[in-house]
């Protein structure tokens, strides 16, 4: 079933978000509906946003889950910074979500919750449907909850039964406006609901009913088309960062034909990982949902010394609880990786909003000197690729290693290319097995690396825990000289990593007035903002950083190309902080810690500040 062709209007790019209480299904909503706009063909991108409090009151302000997406005729790097049309099927979705639509945006309201009480618990003291208080916005008045109910009547369902599906109704309205097909949500509500028949006939009945409703009703004078895409001929399928995370893992596993061990406790926003890799077990994964943070990556650590890829996942405080395994880790040389997304801190913190605030944890968060490698992915498709780099190196330099993820990365999705096998990194891993002259803590030439020896190896016994070793031997030792030079070992092998790692790319020029630097999840922000700036005729290139430690091998050299550096990030200037120490630039920063994504456009105010001289572009 698709739109009628009468009275469209084509547009390149749309956002829509979709909001509600945690029961009414937003996220489900969102989700059918980048699958469908990734399906026809358009580039897509998302970040959903869950309430921080577990089971807060229905109708109440921190109650209130979204999902934006942004489907587009060309490509796009971020989910937008405003949503064109705001569904609020509450009162109190309406008022936390409003701010962010902008005058002239569309709200669609379900009209029937509305109500006086819903209203109280939203803080409202008049309906906004009915005042003047919407009056720079188009408001559309759908009385979804009532249409739902009356569509199924006739369901056998009972009341909590047919209320939950709801947001089919407002899916399937959604899928009129923008000219999108019922049949891929279908097809998933037949297999979702295989078991139970019945519910699948009622959420098929009422998706249908919001398209029929907005082909009828004529609320709205023209509904809308946004072409496809013109992307990268390949296969595509819609991925968050968090299943890209695991693939990735999994990826490894397959590549370097070792077993994967992953260890967890349960903490949000990594535990998708933890439970995305579960569903690998005829892959031979092995995961283990532990009882703490300090389990968890015990059990890693001691899955590397056994000779399997050690995997543990965690966010900003688990990591704080694990620093200290970490840095026996340091201590023995065994190749783990500590997978961590981020989120907003500190201790709890905001549990489901997203910042970049664990750099300089990651970095230095250790007792003694303890320097370990750091990789971080830009997109939500990168976290294949840097989670499959974050194990290169770890085995290669055998290190442990922190691939840092956030929770906008990890909930939010985009199309991912799936790639050739033949195109992934090779991962070759070679055991010691000669144990004529075994030294346990001998050094490879190159990168300074020791041995790998599987315990049950004969001959190759050695020594094993968090007290120094002495270099080669790897028995005890206490002696000043000894530690001095095994504390400069271990960093140097660390530095060593960069002969092994990409120069960072700058996009752009390679000269200019203002570099924009970034890592992690603001790629899509900054390249969207630099890329405006340069149509304005602005001297702006931009680079991105997915190796923070160490840094690129030509990093400097590309700062000093420019006249001024601007670091955005989602903190109070962590990689600022380690620029100006490390290349001593007067780097300038752009820092919100809103737990929220950056926004293009306030990247774009920051660049127009630093960059006196405009230049007028050329018709």
């Amino acid at each position: 079933m698709t739109a009628s062709s009468d009275d469209v209007r084509e547009l390149e790019r749309v956002t829509i978000r979709f909001a509600g209480d945690s029961g009414d299904g937003s996220q489900l909503a969102g989700q059918q509906f980048t699958n469908t706009a990734a399906i026809f063909g358009n580039d897509v991108s998302t970040v959903p946003d869950y309430p921080a409090e577990i089971r807060a009151p229905a109708g109440s302000l921190p109650g209130v889950s979204s999902f934006q997406v942004s489907f587009s005729s060309h490509q796009i790097y971020t989910p937008g910074d405003s949503p064109n049309l705001l569904v609020a099927m509450n009162p109190a979705a309406l008022k936390t979500n409003l701010q962010d639509l902008p005058k002239g945006g569309t709200v669609v309201a379900n009209s029937d919750e509305f109500t006086e009480a819903n209203l109280s618990k939203a803080n409202y003291e008049t309906n906004p449907l009915e005042d003047d208080s919407l009056a720079g916005y188009r408001v559309i008045r759908v009385p979804i909850t009532s249409l739902n109910a009356h569509a199924l009547k006739d369901s056998g369902l009972s009341n909590t039964q047919i209320d939950r599906s709801k947001n089919m109704f407002a899916l399937g309205l959604m899928f009129w406006l923008y000219e999108r097909s019922l049949e891929p949500t279908l097809r998933w509500i037949d297999a979702k609901f295989s078991k139970n028949p019945q519910v699948a006939e009622a959420n098929a009945n009422t998706l249908k009913a919001g398209f029929n409703f907005g082909d009828t009703a004529e609320l709205f004078p023209v509904h809308y088309r946004v072409p496809k895409a013109n992307l990268k001929p390949g296969h595509y399928r819609t991925i968050t960062g968090n299943e890209a995370t695991a693939l990735g893992f999994l990826a490894v596993a397959e590549l370097s034909k070792l077993q994967l061990f992953y260890a967890s406790y349960p903490i949000t926003p990594a535990s998708d990982i933890l439970s995305e890799l579960a569903r690998f077990k005829r892959f031979g994964v092995k995961t283990m949902q532990s009882e703490d943070e300090l389990a968890a990556i015990g059990a890693a650590i001691g899955a590397a010394f056994g000779g399997s890829l050690g995997l543990t996942g965690t966010s900003g405080p688990g990591l704080a609880l694990k620093s200290e395994a970490i840095g026996l880790a340091v201590m023995t040389e065994l190749p783990v990786v500590i997978a961590s997304v981020q989120r907003a801190g500190p201790s709890t913190g905001m549990p489901t909003k997203t910042e970049q605030t664990d750099l300089l944890q990651a970095m230095f968060g250790r007792n003694g000197e303890s320097p370990v490698a750091i990789v971080a992915p830009a997109t939500p498709a990168d976290c294949f690729a840097m989670a499959i780099e974050a194990f290169r190196i770890a085995l290669l330099h055998m290190v442990p290693t922190i691939f840092l993820s956030d929770s906008y990365l990890g909930s939010g999705s985009e199309p991912w290319r799936i790639p050739d096998v033949d195109g992934l990194p090779q991962i070759d891993v070679t055991f010691a097995t000669d144990a004529k002259g075994f030294q346990p803590y001998a050094r490879d030439e190159k990168t300074l690396a020791r041995p790998w020896a599987v315990p049950g190896t004969p001959g190759l016994e050695h020594r094993i825990g968090g007290l120094e070793k002495l270099d080669g031997a790897g028995t005890v030792s206490y002696t000043a000289e000894n530690h001095e030079r095994m504390v400069y070992l271990r960093t140097e092998k660390v530095a060593r990593i960069v002969n092994d790692i990409p120069d960072v790319e700058v996009q752009g020029n390679e000269t200019g007035e203002l570099l924009v630097l970034g890592w992690g999840s603001t790629y899509g922000a900054i390249t969207s903002a630099v890329q405006r700036a340069q149509a304005e005729g602005l001297s702006v290139s931009s680079a991105h950083l997915r190796h923070l430690n160490p840094f690129p091998g030509n990093l400097g050299d590309v700062l000093s190309r420019f006249d001024r550096v601007l670091v955005p990030e989602m903190n109070l200037g962590q990689l600022r902080m380690l620029i100006r120490a490390r290349y001593l630039v007067d780097a300038a920063g752009f820092n919100r810690v809103t737990g929220r994504p950056l926004k293009t456009g306030e990247i774009v105010e920051r660049i127009h500040a630093l960059v006196q001289r405009k230049v007028n572009v050329v018709a």
